[in-house]
């Protein structure tokens, strides 16, 4: 089994992991990104209780993406270019209430984001 070392997927933050030290303690480096937008999405706030995530983020509520279908709807963020083991890493960090999806963003990027967990996976048109 072969790793890669080298950035191969996309994330989209809309939130903490936007955040130098909560890059710093999840990727254990800065991450380098670009602005993009989430159409069809607002964002809603997310109680975080799990210890680990309130003591890293420093934050008690963190947003949380939620589908409406709308296009002129749209969450803004940056896309950043991230290794397998990263996403792991950003998995590891995100609580159970977000679940990792694939969306397109406004510039037709495919990346992964963490959607509300309550709400059913519907993958972009790809």
């Amino acid at each position: 089994m072969t790793t890669t070392t080298e950035p191969s997927e996309f994330l989209f933050s809309y939130g903490t992991l936007q955040l130098e030290p909560v890059q710093i303690a999840t990727f254990g480096r800065r991450l380098s990104g670009r602005l993009d937008r989430l159409p069809g999405y607002i964002t809603g706030l997310l109680e975080i209780t799990d210890a680990q995530v309130l003591a890293t983020s420093g934050k008690t509520h963190h947003p949380m993406l939620v589908s409406t279908g709308r296009p002129q709807d749209g969450v803004d963020g940056t896309v950043f270019a991230v290794t397998p083991a990263e996403l792991a890493h950003a998995d590891a960090y995100e609580v159970a209430d977000y679940r990792r999806d694939r969306v397109r963003l406004a510039s037709g990027t495919l990346a992964w984001a963490y959607l509300d967990a309550r709400q059913p996976a519907s993958g972009p048109d790809i």
